[in-house]
């Protein structure tokens, strides 16, 4: 249930950097139904990359983590946002990123977005409301 909720979240956050990011698009479609399965397919790789790749790499930079106080958190992310990208590209479902700066800036968007959406939805699923 986990991946799911943050699979929607990203979602969002994707739709969301896409939007306002000038060097991050998503591949046209003609309907709505085909942007929800390639927000999907993204979204999905984007988790999973989040999953698999990102504590690996944490593990490896851990002494730049140290030196930098933890700023280089955004550089890995960016790289985890071009990552998806250049995965997406392989697929029918390509995300576009055109850089590293837009990678930076969607990765915060989608970081901010996904985090709220979380903290909205897994209370809801957990049956604690508040």
């Amino acid at each position: 249930m986990q991946f799911v909720l943050k699979v929607i979240g990203n979602m969002a956050g994707i739709w969301l950097a896409a939007s306002l990011i000038n060097g991050i698009t998503l591949p046209a479609t003609s309907h709505p139904t085909e942007l929800l399965i390639t927000l999907v397919v993204i979204a999905s790789i984007f988790t999973a990359v989040n999953m698999i790749v990102r504590p690996v790499l944490k593990l490896v930079t851990f002494p730049v983590y140290l030196l930098t106080l933890g700023l280089f958190a955004f550089v890995v992310n960016a790289l985890m946002f071009m990552l998806t990208g250049w995965l997406s590209q392989q697929t029918a479902y390509g995300l576009d990123v055109s850089g590293f700066w837009a990678a930076f800036f969607g990765a915060i968007i989608t970081a901010i977005v996904a985090a709220l959406i979380g903290a909205i939805l897994d209370p809801l699923t957990s049956g604690q409301n508040n």
